[in-house]
Formats: C-alpha cells, sequence, structure tokens
C-alpha cells in the first residue's frame, strides 16, 4: 500500500502510516470531526530510499557518529538531508503522489486545495515514546507539483540532528524507523492550541487547553505564551484561565505564505476562548479519550466556528502529585529570593550555572549540570537539554516543545517567564523549581524525593498500594520496556513480538525459506531477553506472531503475499502459525534459549486461538523443540474469539496455565463490527453486555480450574471496565504504561467494595439472629 485514505487506516496502522497518520485515520473511522487527507505510506518511502541507493549512504554516515558532539552531528544531519532532497522521486511514485492530491481536490471540491504536509514516523505517537517537533510540516502547500516536493522535504526530516538523537538515546534503530507523509486539507483557523485531557504535569483530572490568534504553531512551537485554561471535566465549569501575553500568530499572506505576524493590540490580552468553546473542546476531549481508552495530548482549531481535531497522541508522561508533596523543602524555599517566574511545566528541583542560548550555534556551551535559558526551546536543542539540570524559557505555556521534552527527560522545566534570557546573568548560580514555577537565586538543597514527581518517584508511591488482582502493563516493543518497568507493574500481561520480528524489515518466512532460522531466533532471543531480564522474576506473557497479510505484503520476502479483503477476519494469529509451522518453532525455540539461560518467568501466549485443537497442535511443536513440558514456563491463550470463551472447559483439559483477553477482537467478532469501518464505528463497544457474559462466564470456568486470568486489550487500560473485571474475579490486568498508576488504584477500590459489601452482607445477616 503506497497511498491510504484516512477512512482506510487506524491506530493499529502505525507501521505504514505513523504514529501521526495512524491516530488521523482512528479519529476520522471514529467520527471525530478532522480535516479530510491521506498519508503516503512508509512502503512508498522505503521503495525511495531503495531504488535511489540512498540507505547505503546514509547509514555510512551515521555509523560511528557521536550524537553529544552537537556540530559534528549537525553537519552529518545536513548532508543527509541534502542527499535525499536533490535526490529525484522515481516517476511512478510522484504520479501516484499527485493523483492522490488531486482525488483530495475533488473530494474537497477545490481544485489545487490548500494543505499541510505533515511528518509521520512510523515510532512516533507511541504510549512509549514522544518524537515531538522532531520532523517536519509544511503549511499552506498548493499544487501537485509543490506537494511532491515537500514530501520529499518530509522525508528528508527523518534526519534531522534532533531526530538522529532522540533515536539514539533512546536505542530506536535508524534502519528500523521509517517514515510516512501526511496530506491534509488545510484548515485557515482563526485560534487553536492544544489539550491534554489530564493536566500532564500533575495527572490532576482536568482538561488543560491553550490557545492563540491563528494557526496552532504558534502554540506548539512555544513562540507565544498562550492562554491557558483548566477546565473541570465533569461540569464543563472553567476552574481557573491565565490570559498569556500573546505578542505573535502564524496566518497565511496575500501570496498564499505562511508568516509571523505580531498580534493586534487589542487582541493580546483578549481572551482567546469563550465558555461555549471551552465546552465544545472538554466534550471533544472526552469523547476521545474514552475512544481511546487513556489519556490524550490534543491539537485543535476554530475555523468559522467549527471545531476540528488535527492530532491526538498518548500523554507519554503522568505524574501524581499531593499537596503535601513538599515536605521539609517548603520552609527552606520560602527563605529564599526568587529572580524570576513562570509557569511550571516539568517538576522537580534543578540547581546550575545559567547559560543563555540565542542561537542554535551556542548549544556546545551546555554542560553537563548547566540551566539552559532561552526564548524558546527548538526540536534541535534536545541534545543540549539533555545535558541540563534544569529548563527556563522566555515564552511558551505547559503543552510547549520545552515543557513536553523536559517532562518526557524528567528535566525541572520553568517556561513563560516573559523576560528570564534578559533578567538572568551568564554563569549565575540558580536553583529551578519546576512546580511553582519559580527560579531561586543560588544553588542549595532540596530533597528531590519530596517534591520530584517524575515517573520514577511515581512509581514508588503506586507500589505502596498493595492489590491481590495484580496489575501487569502491555510492551510493544524492547525499547519501552524501561518505562513500563519504572510503572511497578506486577510484570508484562501482553509482549508483541510484531515489532521485533518485522521491523528488521525481513519477512520471517524469508529466514526459513533461506536456511537462515538461526538468524530469526537470535532476532528474538535479543530482543525478549531486554524485557524478561528488566522484569525479572516477574512474569512476561510472551505472545507469539500475530501480523496480518497486509502487514506481511510490505517486507523484504513478502511479494507473494495473499491478497485478503478482510485481513482482520483472515491468515492471521495461530491460525497462520500452524499453516506455517516453523515460524512458530523458531519463537519456541528463543524461548527454550532464554529458559537455559536461567529466565524462568517466561510465558507463552497463543493468539487468536479458536478451537482446542489448535493448543494442541502447538503444543506438540512445543514438545518437539524441548519447550513441553518445562517447570518453567507457563503456556496460555489469547481469548478474542466467543468460540474461544464458550469452549474454554475443552482448552483447559487440553493443558492451559493461563488466558487473557483480547478486548479488541473479542467485540469486533462478537458484534460483527470492523473496527476499521468509520460506517458502524458507532456501534463497537467492548462493554456491550455480550461481551461481559463472555468475559464472565470464562473468568468463573477458568478459577474453578485453577487458571489464571488476564486482560489485555485497551478495556484492561479503562478504569470502570476494570471494576467490572475485578468483580467477575479476573486474577490480573494488563495495561498500557500510562495507564498502570490508574488501573492500580482502580482495582485497589475495587477489592475494597468487594471487602465491605462482603461485610455489610454478612453484618446484615448477624443482625437478622437478633430476630430469630
Amino acid at each position: 500500500m503506497f497511498v491510504a485514505r484516512f477512512e482506510d487506516i487506524g491506530k493499529n496502522n502505525i507501521d505504514i502510516a505513523g504514529g501521526k497518520g495512524a491516530n488521523l485515520g482512528e479519529m476520522t473511522q471514529a467520527g471525530i470531526p478532522v480535516p479530510p487527507g491521506f498519508v503516503i505510506t512508509s512502503k512508498t518511502y522505503d521503495i525511495f530510499m531503495t531504488n535511489t541507493g540512498l540507505y547505503k549512504k546514509v547509514y555510512k554516515l551515521l555509523d560511528g557518529i557521536d550524537v553529544n558532539e552537537t556540530k559534528k552531528l549537525q553537519k552529518v544531519a545536513e548532508k543527509i538531508k541534502q542527499l535525499i532532497i536533490e535526490t529525484e522521486i522515481p516517476n511512478e511514485l510522484s504520479t501516484l503522489i499527485s493523483e492522490s492530491y488531486n482525488a483530495l481536490g475533488i473530494k474537497v471540491g477545490h481544485d489545487d486545495v490548500e494543505v499541510a504536509i505533515r511528518s509521520s514516523a512510523t515510532a512516533e505517537d507511541l504510549p512509549e515514546a514522544s518524537f515531538a517537533g522532531q520532523q517536519d510540516t509544511f503549511l499552506h502547500i498548493k499544487g501537485a507539483e509543490q506537494v511532491v516536493e515537500y514530501v520529499r522535504k518530509c522525508w528528508a526530516s527523518l534526519f534531522e540532528a534532533r531526530a538522529i538523537f532522540y533515536r539514539e538515546e533512546n536505542n530506536f534503530d535508524h534502519s528500523k524507523v521509517y517514515i510516512a507523509v501526511v496530506v491534509q486539507e488545510m484548515v485557515e483557523s482563526e485560534k487553536a492550541g492544544v489539550m491534554f485531557t489530564v493536566n500532564p504535569s500533575t495527572g490532576e483530572d482536568v482538561a488543560l487547553i491553550e490557545g492563540s490568534w491563528g494557526l496552532g504553531e504558534s502554540v506548539v512551537s512555544g513562540s507565544v505564551t498562550p492562554d491557558t485554561y483548566n477546565v473541570d471535566k465533569k461540569t464543563n465549569k472553567l476552574l481557573n484561565v491565565t490570559i498569556g501575553d500573546k505578542k505573535t500568530m502564524y496566518v497565511k499572506d496575500k501570496g498564499g505564505n505562511t508568516i509571523i505576524k505580531d498580534v493586534p493590540d487589542s487582541m493580546k490580552k483578549q481572551r482567546v476562548l469563550s465558555d461555549e468553546e471551552l465546552t465544545e473542546l472538554n466534550e471533544m476531549g472526552k469523547r476521545i479519550q474514552s475512544h481511546y481508552g487513556a489519556p490524550q495530548d490534543t491539537e485543535w482549531a476554530f475555523h468559522k466556528d467549527t471545531l476540528y481535531m488535527l492530532q491526538s497522541r498518548p500523554i507519554t508522561t503522568l505524574n501524581d502529585v499531593s499537596d503535601s508533596s513538599v515536605g521539609s523543602g517548603e520552609n527552606e524555599l520560602e527563605n529564599r529570593t526568587v529572580v524570576v517566574s513562570g509557569l511550571g511545566a516539568s517538576p522537580g528541583f534543578g540547581s546550575g550555572e545559567v547559560k543563555i542560548i540565542n542561537n542554535i550555534d551556542e548549544l556546545d556551551k551546555i554542560k553537563d549540570g548547566d540551566i539552559m535559558v532561552t526564548i524558546m526551546t527548538t526540536p534541535d536543542m534536545v541534545p543540549a537539554m539533555k545535558r541540563a539540570n534544569a529548563i527556563i524559557t522566555d515564552e511558551g505555556g505547559i503543552t510547549c516543545h520545552a515543557a513536553i521534552i523536559s517532562r518526557e527527560l524528567g528535566i525541572p522545566c520553568v517556561v513563560g517567564t516573559g523576560d528570564a534570557s534578559e533578567i538572568l546573568v551568564e554563569d549565575s548560580k540558580v536553583t529551578v523549581d519546576g512546580k511553582r514555577g519559580s527560579i531561586y537565586e543560588g544553588i542549595f538543597a532540596v530533597d528531590n524525593n519530596q517534591d520530584n514527581t517524575n515517573l520514577s518517584t511515581t512509581t514508588n508511591a503506586q507500589t505502596d498500594i498493595i492489590t491481590v488482582t495484580e496489575v501487569k502493563v502491555n510492551v510493544s516493543m524492547p525499547e519501552a520496556a524501561p518505562k513500563a518497568a519504572a510503572t511497578g507493574a506486577d510484570g508484562v500481561g501482553l509482549l508483541r513480538t510484531e515489532h521485533m520480528m518485522l521491523t528488521d524489515g525481513v519477512h520471517p518466512k524469508k529466514f526459513i525459506v533461506d536456511d537462515n532460522e538461526d538468524e530469526l531466533v537470535k532476532i528474538l532471543v535479543e530482543n525478549i531477553i531486554k524485557v524478561v531480564d528488566l522484569f525479572h522474576p516477574k512474569p512476561v506473557w510472551y505472545r507469539t506472531l500475530d501480523a496480518p497479510t497486509d502487514e506481511f505484503i510490505t517486507l523484504k520476502g513478502g511479494e507473494n503475499e495473499p491478497h485478503e479483503h478482510n485481513p482482520m477476519l483472515g491468515w492471521r494469529g495461530i491460525r497462520r502459525e500452524l499453516d506455517e509451522p516453523d515460524i512458530l518453532r523458531a519463537e519456541f525455540k528463543a524461548v527454550k534459549t532464554l529458559l537455559d539461560k536461567g529466565y524462568d518467568n517466561i510465558g507463552v501466549m497463543l493468539p487468536l486461538v479458536q478451537h482446542p485443537n489448535e493448543l494442541k497442535h502447538a503444543k506438540e511443536i512445543a514438545t518437539e523443540v524441548g519447550l513441553v513440558p518445562h517447570k518453567d514456563v507457563d503456556f496460555g491463550i489469547m481469548v478474542e474469539i466467543p468460540a474461544a470463551a464458550i469452549t474454554i472447559e475443552d482448552f483447559i483439559d487440553v493443558g492451559l496455565d493461563f488466558i487473557s483477553f483480547g478486548t479488541n477482537d473479542l467485540t469486533q467478532y462478537s458484534l460483527a463490527v470492523d473496527r476499521n469501518n468509520e460506517l458502524v464505528a458507532a456501534h463497537y463497544n467492548e462493554e456491550h453486555p455480550a461481551i461481559m457474559k463472555l468475559i464472565k462466564y470464562a473468568i468463573k470456568k477458568c478459577n474453578a480450574a485453577g487458571v489464571k486470568t488476564s486482560i489485555c486489550g485497551q478495556a484492561g487500560s479503562v478504569p470502570h471496565i476494570v471494576e467490572k473485571l475485578v468483580e467477575f474475579g479476573i486474577t490480573s490486568v494488563s495495561a498500557n504504561t500510562d495507564a498502570v498508576e490508574a488501573v492500580r488504584k482502580t482495582v485497589a477500590r475495587a477489592e475494597q467494595k468487594l471487602i465491605l459489601n462482603a461485610a455489610r452482607a454478612s453484618l446484615n445477616n448477624d443482625d437478622d439472629d437478633l430476630f430469630d
């Protein structure tokens, strides 16, 4: 698939559409008001880079680079980008891009429709990582020729210095991160901004909305200090508002170019959003969060009083802050001199020498432990931000680039100070309070554990909550394991193999055909061990391969994949692996290798099982490689098909240690609702009585037989569904990384409720005895 309309893709298509494109498709299918568009898929980029020989040239330039040497990194990045920009796109690809653009124009009723061209890397906007601002966006692009030109510029931006640095620092293999390009009708907004469906700094369950005049670029980039609104999610009541000094705005000039224009004096201190618009945004935010089952970071725009949603992605860092978190540091702070103040954007304390950055060429003066002060950070500054103890900016709000990146890095940050870069003196010593937004004179010790609300601190608080029902975490790729482990989860309820096996760009069957099974086993061992080692001795349930044929077809060796009208209902999961047992055998050998190394915390989970004979057959293959019987490995199945839930006793008879509900597919197959079809999206309901009955029935039968039960589908991250599962007697719940804390609290509350109800029932029975 070279080009995909938003209507044809969803959140499960990150591999071809990238995070941004997949989420735009997901929202489109969910009926969210998204400007129409299409995605030039990662396959198109891959073919361009392969056929032109660019891959070899690029990776040669990247070989051995030290990303902490800022100037050298920037030079290499510029060379790579220039190579890509100067290379012609093959005619067949450029023609396809032009035709898709023309079709969009016909759809919206405008020839030469103005579009935004937005980069969408295949590893961005994941729950485990934020690639904020690393690739480029181009606005007000018009005409097929320009679209083709700027698509190539988007491809080149995958190798911006900031993007190379981020991938190196987070162990993302450059060769395994591809880029798709979103082409979307331009919204000429009068007002725009960002909305977090919970406060990203405190974790408080309120909508945090930032807005300014013109296009949203001014808010996202941090070039203005926007209005900030806190809205009660339940009542739509405006809790507080801070009117920002909105000095500039992005608009279109007469020539169709995006320019930065001074905001008229009468509008600078004027409130951007009305109460009615805030209510509309809050309701939309709740709708989007409910759809995804997790808090979201969204971008919005109003054009002629109509609301459009331009992006949604998971909030990658959530914190849990109480009013008493300062502790013994409070009195210490009261006696200190505040030099300058702003908005607390990333909590914690950082002390060091002030280094004022006026342009990108000065980044090398930021040494480990310094305090970076600048008008506003840009993505190019991320390598230097990594070295800093804290970040201070003149402009920006709590959702600007500096704030987002600082929260992810765990660096204290204060934004929107107005004039910190002018007030603070180079090489002076200060202490930054990233929660309160204060910068104090001098360096002094404050117990960061009392106030720093980064993930590791939050984790310690979480694990103080003891529950009988285990709270596990879903892991989509080994690179995400450290952050998942930091949640204090009781293990991994779902370790997907798809990213480990497929992102190498080679069809797993090709390893077998080329008589190279050992290499496939090696790849699996090297990736799985990163997770099981980090979580040991906590259990890790490894799910064997479950990739639909449309995901295989783009891989090297996937040329002969069959075309299926609906791959989600087709040749995937255990049914395919039993038809091609060599791949399953290789997976079992990888698990056996890890067991032989002493990793006794691995469970094997079979996907899309619908008949006990499939479990039996898989166990026979496992026996061949020595995996079964084995005292240290548990064997389980995914319950994703109604047949598996209804006949669960037969699976137990074959031999089962655990099951896990995959509610995404279970809902789809139970209700006859294609979850990728926007025409029936409104009927997709994981809480449908039929789904709940199937789950309750299977849990009851498994509990009676001593078989563990869990859930790893999206519903496992939705608190009120989790309450029902605890009532049903589920053994564990596996949630997305950013939902673990909330789910743990929900589980504890649900267990306490059950105990209380039982106590009350017992008390009522005792009272009745008084009158016997």
